[in-house]
C-alpha cells in the first residue's frame, strides 16, 4: 500500500471515528434500565440516623404556619450520590410548566409535602429538570425519576433542596 493510500485510509478512520464519536454524544446518556434505584433514605449521609435529620421549630403566628429549623445533619447530603445515574420514587410538586407540561418540579418522599408545611428537611427534596416535560401538573402524580443526580443545595420558592436531577426517563409509579 502506497504512503498516500494509507494516509487518506487513516484519515477516513479519523473522520469515522470522530463521527461515530459525536452520535454517541448525540445518543442518550442515561437509560432507566442501567439507573441504580435507590430510595429516600439513601439521600441521608451513611451513619445520620433520619430521627437526627429533624430540627425544632417555631410558629409563624402572623402568618399561622410553622417554620421548621433544621439542625446541621438536615442538610448534610450523601456525596457519594454525586454524579450518580439513579432512580427514585416520588411526588411532583411543580415549580416551572408550560402548555406542554412541567419541565422543572420538587422530587417529595410523600403525598403532600411542600404544600402543607412544614417541609422536608433539604436532604429529602429533589428538583427535577426534565426536557421533555411531564405532560402533567397534578399534584399527586407518583412517578420514578431517573437521571444523573447532584449533591448541591439549590434553593425553590417552596423549599430548600439538597439535590438535583437532570431527568431522562419518567414514568408512572404503580
Amino acid at each position: 500500500m502506497s504512503q498516500k493510500m494509507s494516509q487518506t485510509l487513516s484519515l477516513k478512520l479519523t473522520r469515522r471515528t470522530l463521527c461515530l464519536g459525536a452520535a454517541a454524544l448525540a445518543a442518550p446518556m442515561v437509560r432507566a434500565d442501567t439507573a441504580r434505584q435507590i430510595e429516600w433514605d439513601d439521600l441521608i449521609p451513611p451513619g445520620v440516623p433520619y430521627s437526627q435529620i429533624i430540627g425544632d421549630g417555631e410558629m409563624d403566628v402572623e402568618n399561622d404556619i410553622w417554620k421548621p429549623i433544621y439542625d446541621d445533619n438536615a442538610v448534610l447530603l450523601n456525596t457519594d450520590l454525586h454524579g450518580e445515574v439513579v432512580k427514585l420514587p416520588g411526588y411532583i410538586v411543580p415549580l416551572e410548566a408550560g402548555l406542554k407540561g412541567v419541565t422543572v418540579f420538587l422530587l417529595v418522599p410523600y403525598v403532600g409535602a411542600c404544600i402543607h408545611v412544614p417541609p422536608p428537611p433539604p436532604n429529602q427534596l429533589v428538583i427535577v429538570e426534565t426536557d421533555p416535560p411531564w405532560p402533567s401538573t397534578d399534584l399527586w402524580d407518583a412517578v420514578w425519576v431517573s437521571g444523573i443526580m447532584t449533591a448541591a443545595p439549590r434553593s425553590s420558592e417552596i423549599a430548600e433542596a439538597g439535590y438535583t436531577i437532570v431527568a431522562e426517563h419518567i414514568e408512572r409509579f404503580d
